[in-house]
């Protein structure tokens, strides 16, 4: 298993396990274009991916300028082993070493991206009219999180 940060070339694959997923499903992919990927992952924030033998099967993108989690998606095959989570620590990690105070992000009610987030550490602030959940996570709560016990000070 190989994690590093995405490149343009990688995509045509991004959208492979986009379209893979059973929860969360993309109505259209006509709706997400290569141009609004690269967007994301050249201009507005920064991209990671988890490989195995050169074939992708996760994904995370996070967005510093509307300071929210704008992809994680991990094939159904390879769910529930570690991989969204290392996916989701290093997006973090990186994301308020910018400088930034808040991320968001937002997910369906009752599917496991749900359940994942409330077990690491997101606070829900608001469902809007047809449920959909969004999730807030602060620095000085991922710090907290992050840091080893008896670090606080």
């Amino acid at each position: 298993m190989n994690f590093r940060p995405a490149k343009i070339t990688d995509i045509k694959q991004m959208f492979d396990v986009r379209m893979s997923v059973k929860e969360n499903v993309l109505q259209t992919k006509e709706l997400v274009t290569d141009e609004i990927c690269e967007e994301y992952l050249m201009r507005r924030g920064k991209g990671w991916v988890a490989e195995i033998n050169n074939h992708l099967v996760a994904f995370a993108i996070a967005d510093l300028l509307d300071d929210n989690i704008w992809a994680l998606f991990v094939r159904p095959e390879f769910e529930s082993v570690g991989i969204g989570k290392r996916l989701h620590d290093t997006m973090l990690n990186w994301y308020f070493k910018q400088g930034k105070e808040k991320v968001w992000l937002s997910t369906a009610p009752n599917t496991k991206a749900e359940a994942f987030y409330r077990k690491h550490g997101w606070k829900e602030v608001w469902r809007n009219e047809h449920g959909e959940i969004r999730f807030e996570m602060t620095a000085s709560d991922w710090e907290n999180k992050t840091q080893p016990p008896g670090a606080h000070q």
